[in-house]
């Protein structure tokens, strides 16, 4: 099946993520993500990450939490300007 845009960036997220973790060097990172930016099929896609553990819940959560804490954040600094404007 044919890869779309947004499945090569899940993918590309996914190394960052891993390469943040370091379960891979920047070298490796380089080489995958170049591979993951010119695959076409699904396929290609999971061979890049078939070695790499997937996405546990908790991770998930804690990564929505922080996303959370930043909008939550920009919203209070939005809200302050906005005031101190009046």
């Amino acid at each position: 099946m044919r890869a779309s845009d947004e499945d090569r960036q899940r993918i590309m997220a996914a190394l960052e993520r891993h390469t943040g973790a370091g379960r891979l060097t920047l070298d490796e990172f380089t080489q995958r993500a170049g591979v993951a930016a010119g695959a076409s099929t699904l396929d290609e896609l999971a061979a890049v990450v078939s070695d790499l553990p997937a996405e546990t819940a908790e991770e998930r959560q804690q990564r929505e939490f922080l996303l959370l804490l930043v909008i939550a954040a920009v919203t209070l600094v939005l809200l302050g300007v906005f005031l101190a404007l009046r």
